[in-house]
């Protein structure tokens, strides 16, 4: 999916058939398609119009299909950020400072950030602060009033020699001049310090967070399929493994069936269907899982030779959909045929070989072939104890199989 000037004009269409617009959301959005360049991705954001809310919530809700029409704005912004962070390391010259953030949180999160004091807080989405305590207050205070929300203002220490939050000064790009913002990337990670009253006559209470270069591996997948170097791409192949680790499986559904509309070439197709085939299958859907798998064969096969390594995976996921609907015969036809591939690809104790010999054995468990059954899992089992240390649980597992 290229970020060029076609996939502006499918966001601007986008935006354009919305139920609500007005006037004065046209009005903008024309301005949008007049003026925009990568350059002004801050100035837009900033100005807290229709971007603004569909990135934030997009972002905030996982959804996938936003996601990709909006992800060339998405590059754009994280890229500003990043190339104003190198040319200000200088001006902090090695020293800590903070910022502050005034918003409101449900009880419910309250009561959980309470309980995880000392862990980790990750924003998923683009993250605004201020350098001026006062500002960031009247952002707390506004939440007051509204039922089961608490005011609170964040805290933050930077320190600028951390190089894994991407965070940047707009103050000279930003829509709103006046305002002293300090404007962090997705996947901005802090530490949970001190939670404490205000004061004493405060209904707000005070978070201190401390910037750090710890992981999360769900957003460093989503931000990490978006904030791909070649700028021409976005690897939404990542955002699709991440909302089906998630179970997001109708969130997946969608980004792959819009993948699949803008992938002319027939390896992408092939990759599609077969993500596609992995929704079905959790779904339990098994009949259109088989039937996704057997799409994404057929286009394979087109160009590959029927022993290739890549045809494996395939086969081995029609293998599992039909022992689940207890078709066992087709189970170890499927099952065979990818291991026959596994054994001319890898090497003879290589752990994918020993899944192939336990797949097949579990299919013979099923249909009481106990002496074949047994025969795959022994197979299966000296591949585990050459490459797998003792106390493995996957050994337990083939143990219990035996």
């Amino acid at each position: 999916m290229k970020h060029d000037e076609q996939a502006k004009k499918d966001f601007i269409q986008f935006w354009r058939n919305e139920d609500n617009m007005n006037a004065a959301k046209l009005k903008v959005i024309s301005e949008f398609e007049r003026d925009y360049s990568p350059q002004k991705s801050i100035w837009w954001y900033s100005r807290e119009c229709f971007i603004y809310e569909m990135l934030n919530w997009s972002l905030r809700m996982l959804e996938a299909g936003t996601i990709v029409t909006i992800g060339f704005f998405i590059c754009d912004l994280h890229r500003q950020i990043q190339c104003l962070q190198k040319q200000q390391i200088s001006l902090y010259d090695g020293k800590v400072f903070q910022v502050f953030r005034g918003q409101g949180l449900s009880t419910a999160d309250f009561e959980k950030l309470q309980k995880n004091k000392g862990g980790l807080i990750a924003f998923n989405n683009f993250l605004s602060t201020s350098k001026t305590q006062d500002v960031s207050l009247g952002f707390a205070r506004g939440a007051l009033g509204k039922p089961e929300v608490v005011g609170i203002l964040f805290e933050m220490t930077i320190d600028p020699g951390i190089s894994s939050a991407s965070f940047a000064s707009i103050r000279e790009e930003s829509y709103f001049k006046d305002e002293d913002e300090i404007l962090f990337s997705m996947h901005s990670i802090f530490r949970i310090g001190d939670i404490r009253k205000l004061d004493n006559n405060s209904p707000l209470y005070q978070v201190d967070l401390i910037l750090t270069s710890d992981d999360d591996q769900q957003l460093r997948q989503l931000t990490e399929s978006i904030q791909e170097d070649d700028a021409d791409k976005i690897d939404w192949s990542r955002l699709g493994k991440l909302l089906l680790s998630i179970n997001k499986l109708d969130k997946a559904k969608e980004l792959y069936l819009l993948q699949l509309k803008q992938s002319p070439d027939d390896n992408t197709r092939a990759a599609i269907y077969h993500n596609l085939g992995v929704v079905k299958d959790l779904q339990g859907r098994y009949k259109e899982a088989a039937a996704f798998y057997e799409e994404a064969l057929e286009i394979k096969r087109k160009t590959l030779p029927e022993d290739h390594s890549s045809l494996a995976p395939t086969f081995s996921n029609i293998g599992l959909v039909y022992k689940k609907m207890s078709d066992y015969l087709k189970a170890v036809e499927y099952y065979e045929k990818a291991h026959k591939i596994y054994k001319k690809a890898l090497t003879s104790n290589h752990p994918d070989l020993a899944m192939s010999y336990n797949n097949i054995g579990l299919v013979y468990d099923d249909m009481n072939n106990f002496s074949k059954a047994l025969e795959h899992y022994e197979k299966s089992h000296t591949i585990l104890l050459i490459t797998l240390p003792p106390n493995h649980p996957k050994l337990a597992t083939s143990y219990n199989n035996i």
